[in-house]
């Protein structure tokens, strides 16, 4: 899962910043791209014909689907896309945070923005976990999207951001059988990294004051 500009993956993470930023612009033409990717959510690419612009302006022709159906990559544009308008609403500051700097990914992964928002409110974290895990359990996309939609929710109610590039790609290599364990392991990892950071400095200061 490398990186170059000839890759897929990283085509799509190109696009997917620019196409956030356009609409993070102050204008009426991202706010109202924003409603209508909002009322885009749930459905598949090509159900609403409104969403073509933003969808497809830039794309570059090998991201195209080659038949009757969405691409993995324009799956994973779609699904981005219409999550970052339902996270964005309302805001003032941006909910999309990182992206490429210098080739390098900057931001909060999917895992560790969920992890974040365990740390802010532990006591929900047996609720929140359940809903990790129904994400992180989808083998079907439709099904994964739909779970997704529910943590998007909270981390907007938590004021936490997401690297939306980031996640646009790594949405494009879930659809992958054979790398789709990599991006859970990943989030896994960064959710825990997290989510429990200071459970072994606080664990061992309390062993020190025990021995002292």
């Amino acid at each position: 899962m490398g990186e170059n500009q000839g890759n897929p993956a990283y085509q799509i993470k190109w696009l997917t910043q620019k196409k956030v930023q356009q609409l993070l612009m102050d204008s009426p033409w991202s706010k109202a791209m924003l409603a209508k990717l909002r009322r885009g959510i749930g459905k598949q690419p090509g159900e609403l014909p409104e969403l073509f612009e933003i969808l497809f302006m830039d794309m570059p022709e090998e991201l195209y689907g080659k038949g009757d159906e969405p691409s993995y990559a324009e799956w994973a544009l779609y699904t981005s896309l219409t999550l970052f308008a339902l996270h964005q609403q309302g805001k003032e500051r941006p909910m999309s945070v990182g992206g490429i700097v210098d080739g390098k990914n900057i931001g909060k992964s999917f895992g560790a923005a969920i992890g974040t928002l365990v740390k802010q409110d532990k006591e929900r974290e047996i609720a929140i976990k359940r809903r990790f895990d129904a994400v992180l359990t989808s083998n079907e996309f439709t099904e994964f999207a739909y779970h997704a939609r529910s943590l998007i929710q909270l981390l907007k109610g938590g004021d936490i951001a997401l690297d939306y590039p980031r996640f646009a790609t790594e949405l494009y290599w879930y659809q992958f059988e054979e790398t789709r364990n990599r991006i859970r392991l990943r989030w896994g990892e960064d959710y825990y990294r997290i989510a429990h950071l200071n459970v072994k400095t606080d664990n061992t200061e309390k062993e020190k004051g025990g021995v002292s």
